[in-house]
């Protein structure tokens, strides 16, 4: 729909203050003395009127093939590669945001969103609540989830939760095996089997996962992991090098969607980034958990050139 005169003055002066003056959002709202989420919605309309124009350059090219590369190697649906920050630190925000707007695009209005634990995953949440203009419904796929959750205002954006209502590991497998069997656990994992889209983290066997940042998991716990050959976890579930769970103690008693229902799910859109991460993404997608690869340039080309151990 084309906008009227002093609206398409207001779209304007919102993209260029964004896109060339370099303000935030926020910046945008006090000067024009309209609310952050009229500003989102300017800004979106400048998207889809013309207003503004995106040109590829040869280096954004580059990441074209390199999406289709991933796309052809490990038979993904879809993929999505950006440019690696220049500061490690931007990595997982900078991927985080890439997913949200995979997610914000590809998400049917007032549609279901499975997430998993993980910092990623929260900051996914925290950016559809600020960029997405219609509801979201969101379902756990594992215990442990409410200390991810974005925190915004209501009348920015509106997301109903349905979470599982358990820590993400329990004491015994006997105490999870009851948990798992309660109605309330039962209802959000029957949504879960019937969502639109799902968005997981890739964890590594790195010292600063955030499980062991948690204190979930003690570092011997990590080593042990290792030492029966995990490379990392989805969904919490610890996997070798071809994808497969590593049986553990640990994995009798995570509270989580265990991995053949997770390949069985629609629009699998796994998130994650860095050199550290590249076994355990190899490893995701090598076993078929994914439909579609949220990563950076350089992540995705070790990937390509990567070969696990025999």
């Amino acid at each position: 729909m084309a906008e009227t005169g002093n609206e398409y003055e207001l779209v304007l002066k919102a993209a260029w203050c964004y896109y060339m003056e370099n303000y935030t959002q926020q910046q945008i709202s006090q000067l024009m003395g309209i609310s952050r989420g009229k500003v989102i919605r300017l800004l979106e309309s400048a998207r889809n009127e013309g207003v503004i124009h995106f040109i590829f350059r040869q280096e954004d090219q580059s990441r074209m093939v390199i999406e289709r590369d991933l796309v052809g190697r490990f038979g993904l649906s879809d993929a999505f590669v950006i440019p690696t920050p220049a500061r490690a630190a931007d990595l997982t925000n900078s991927i985080a945001s890439a997913a949200s707007m995979y997610i914000a695009n590809h998400l049917r209005a007032d549609g279901f969103l499975n997430i998993g634990y993980g910092d990623m995953t929260g900051m996914i949440l925290e950016n559809l609540a600020v960029n997405r203009r219609s509801d979201i419904n969101v379902a756990s796929l594992t215990g442990g989830v409410s200390y991810y959750l974005p925190k915004v205002r209501s009348e920015v954006f509106s997301m109903h939760l349905y979470l599982t209502p358990s820590p993400l590991i329990l004491s015994t497998p006997e105490l999870r095996d009851a948990l798992l069997h309660e109605p309330s656990v039962q209802d959000v994992y029957r949504m879960t089997l019937h969502a639109d889209m799902t968005a997981v983290g890739i964890g590594s066997m790195s010292e600063d996962a955030t499980i062991i940042r948690n204190g979930i998991l003690s570092k011997t716990d990590f080593a042990l992991l290792k030492m029966q050959g995990a490379v990392g976890d989805v969904l919490n579930h610890f996997i070798d090098a071809d994808g497969n769970p590593v049986a553990t103690d640990i994995e009798r008693r995570v509270v989580s969607t265990d991995l053949e229902a997770l390949q069985k799910m629609r629009n699998v859109v796994g998130v994650a980034g860095g050199s550290v991460k590249v076994p355990a993404i190899s490893a995701v997608l090598r076993h078929h958990y994914l439909n579609v690869l949220v990563t950076d340039e350089v992540t995705a080309t070790e990937l390509l050139d990567y070969q696990p151990e025999s």
